[in-house]
């Protein structure tokens, strides 16, 4: 058993505070995933875990034992760095064996241990070449190999994807996927990448300048961001966030988009001030292609950006002084200037306090 307990976790440089108390507690065999975006302190706090850097306040547990005073290689913890960290003058087998060694293991023991990760990576025929000879993602595979040797209670990965090209991470998500299944660890990952965020992970944590904002599945980050930070951030394509107010007409809460649009709310959305300002949030993806409709909850404007994709279009057109943007399918839009016209379900509108930059409603 390997839970992971964060209590209060503080880290300062001098008087500049990089982390600010961020409490989290992870299961065990849970793999979660820190992401946000550059110096919002996610790796800060993977190497605090690690031993690697010392916490300013608060506890760092595993299995309930406090271990900010021990040192890394006493924390029962293997971590996959982002430039793999191997040694260039050792083999496959003696890199994935040096911790082993290190530790008196049988070497026995050791053979069996590295054949059996080697397998379980399929870098069974790579074992007697030098890293120079292995390509970038079979370089990451003997990393995670070494890691995975160990036997440890928990995994740190610290965006072990971000030197690779754009095929190849594809390609090592779906390893890392797999991997997961075969080896059942607590693992915290961290990444700015919220793709791999949301293929990866049992749970994402949102973090930003050094705060905790959202803790939840990828299905909860995505369907409710409780900010609109959060909003903006998740997604393939950020969430069009559009200044706007809350009015009633007939009975009826609407939100008054930029332009004079009005979009009708469902019940549950409807706040119980007459008026108030909010941030108005559509996912692209939500956005319906309606050339024809005249009805209310309708958005329109001209095509300033048409970006084909072969399965669908992305497309930026203008509402009010502000745009916004629409996955839509494709040829759709074929050029810039063309009329674009969209319609949204009530059920895909979200609300956000325009002053506190919270969630509002379910």
């Amino acid at each position: 058993m390997a839970v992971v307990s964060l209590r209060a976790l503080r880290k300062s440089y001098g008087p500049h505070e990089v982390v600010h108390g961020v409490d989290l507690e992870i299961r065990d065999e849970e793999f979660v995933v820190l992401v946000g975006p550059s110096g919002c302190g996610k790796s800060t706090i993977l190497r605090m875990l690690a031993g690697l850097e010392d916490n300013s306040s608060g506890e760092i547990a595993i299995d309930g034992a406090v271990v900010n005073d021990k040192e890394p290689k006493d924390r029962d913890i293997a971590m996959v760095f982002q430039d793999y960290a191997l040694y260039p003058h050792m083999s496959v087998f003696e890199n994935m064996a040096f911790s082993l060694r290190y530790r008196g293991v049988d070497k026995n023991e050791i053979r069996r241990r590295v054949e059996e990760a080697a397998r379980i990576l399929d870098i069974g025929p790579l074992l007697e070449r030098k890293p120079r000879q292995l390509s970038g993602g079979q370089r990451q595979r003997v990393a995670m190999g070494r890691a995975i040797v160990r036997k440890p209670k928990v995994f740190l990965f610290d965006e072990p994807l971000s030197n690779l090209d754009a095929k190849l991470r594809i390609q090592m998500r779906t390893e890392i996927k797999k991997l997961r299944e075969r080896v059942r660890t607590t693992t915290v990952f961290v990444t700015h990448d919220q793709v791999e965020a949301m293929t990866l992970a049992d749970r994402i944590v949102v973090l930003n300048s050094g705060v905790v904002l959202q803790v939840g599945t990828p299905e909860e980050i995505y369907d409710r961001p409780q900010t609109t930070f959060v909003a903006g951030f998740i997604g393939i394509a950020p969430m069009n966030l559009l200044p706007s107010r809350l009015e009633r007409q007939d009975g009826h809460c609407v939100a008054v988009l930029p332009g004079g649009a009005r979009l009708p709310l469902e019940p549950a959305q409807a706040d119980s001030a007459p008026s108030r300002d909010v941030y108005v949030g559509l996912r692209p993806e939500h956005l319906e292609w309606a050339p024809h409709d005249d009805s209310g909850g309708v958005l329109a404007g001209p095509a300033s950006v048409v970006e084909p994709l072969g399965s669908d279009v992305m497309v930026a057109f203008t509402v009010g002084d502000h745009d916004v943007q629409a996955r839509l399918p494709p040829r759709t839009v074929r050029s810039t200037g063309a009329p674009v016209k969209v319609r949204v379900a009530p059920g895909n509108i979200h609300l956000f306090d325009r002053a506190s930059e919270q969630r509002l409603g379910p």
